[in-house]
């Protein structure tokens, strides 16, 4: 009898510690999706769209502080609402509070329920890059949501290379600028030629054709899963996960299982839309505190290159946070977890001023 009273008070505990987690993971306002369209949008190679559609999630008030976070390459605003993001930074009396800050997570144009080639257009929506999303973001905040000016930008991964194009392209508009997981440097090396083994393993797939496919051709899923492993993960975090072959096939195996719903013209825009990124001649320009946070084990912006050092080095009020590698890191995916920086983050903003 007392083994099962004991069961029972384990199996109670466990319940409990499972309903308090999940309750820290969503404690803050319930996120409002919406969308705004965009009149007569001009892209950079001079094609308009007389619509184009920008969806978005905001949680908190509007009253609140805002601030604008940006999601990677072939993700969503959503996305950026788990546990480990979300629940880590938008709960009372964390680092962004909603409650105090008017959150925005946009989809990217070409991405999530914003407009993209799946829509209709196909292979014949207009060739857009980072400034086009960028220019889409800005209108959205501007004309969309009527925003003079922004607390914060924070970005991941595309959205951290988005956030140094946001601080180039509009250099006063927000008091702080954190992009992670990204370089203000040209696209280049290993991050752009596997970039381009993706998109061109999708134009020379038979089943593409020329974006006009009946079937999802079959090679968007496999150089997802190649450029995955080959640029995220950590190299300590994939070795303690596949210590040997078999286990190393395993996790393969899983990943090209795994259901992939991506559309292929899509996802070849999404990763093709980096190809000129590049504000490094304009970085004086910046204005706003920059923090810069990467990992020490991010395969896709390497610190040993030194181009990040050169490039803080160049900025009015800027530093580099970097996390130092590990089994817990997961390499190019480190900043996807908040707990190695909402601290920082925390910090800065209670050390900056409000401009305007």
């Amino acid at each position: 009898m007392t083994m099962r009273l004991a069961l029972r008070a384990t199996l109670v505990l466990c319940f409990w510690s499972i309903l308090q987690v999940a309750a820290s993971a969503a404690d803050y306002p319930a996120p409002k999706p919406a969308s705004w369209i965009a009149k007569d949008f001009r892209f950079t190679t001079g094609e308009v769209m007389p619509e184009v559609r920008l969806h978005y999630t905001t949680i908190g008030e509007p009253t609140g502080e805002p601030i604008l976070i940006l999601h990677g390459t072939a993700g969503s605003g959503t996305g950026m609402l788990s546990a480990d993001f979300a629940g880590e930074l938008f709960g009372a009396g964390q680092p962004l509070d909603a409650t105090k800050y008017f959150i925005i997570l946009p989809d990217a144009l070409g991405a999530g329920k914003s407009a993209k080639p799946s829509d209709g257009m196909r292979a014949k929506f207009p060739k857009y890059n980072y400034d086009d999303m960028v220019l889409a973001q800005y209108r959205l905040v501007t004309e969309g949501l009527g925003l003079k000016r922004l607390r914060l930008v924070l970005g991941n991964s595309m959205g951290g290379m988005h956030t140094w194009v946001w601080g180039v392209k509009y250099p006063g508009f927000a008091d702080v600028l954190v992009p992670m997981a990204s370089q203000p440097t040209e696209m280049s090396s290993r991050n752009w030629m596997l970039r381009r083994l993706i998109t061109d393993s999708i134009r020379s797939d038979p089943d593409w054709k020329n974006g006009n496919y009946t079937d999802q051709p079959k090679a968007a899923r496999f150089a997802s899963v190649f450029y995955g492993l080959a640029t995220n993960g950590g190299t300590l975090a994939l070795q303690k996960a596949a210590p040997s072959r078999e286990a190393a096939d395993k996790l393969l195996d899983g990943r090209l299982a795994a259901p992939f719903a991506a559309d292929a013209n899509d996802f070849l825009y999404q990763w093709d839309s980096s190809r000129d990124y590049n504000p490094a001649p304009q970085l004086e320009r910046i204005e706003g505190a920059v923090l810069a946070i990467n990992s020490a084990d991010d395969e896709r912006n390497p610190p040993e290159t030194g181009l990040m050092d050169a490039a803080i080095k160049r900025l009015k009020n800027g530093r580099l946070f970097l996390i130092p590698a590990s089994t817990d890191t997961r390499g190019h995916g480190t900043t996807g977890f908040a707990k190695f920086w909402k601290e920082q983050v925390r910090e800065l903003l209670a050390m900056t001023a409000k401009r305007g």
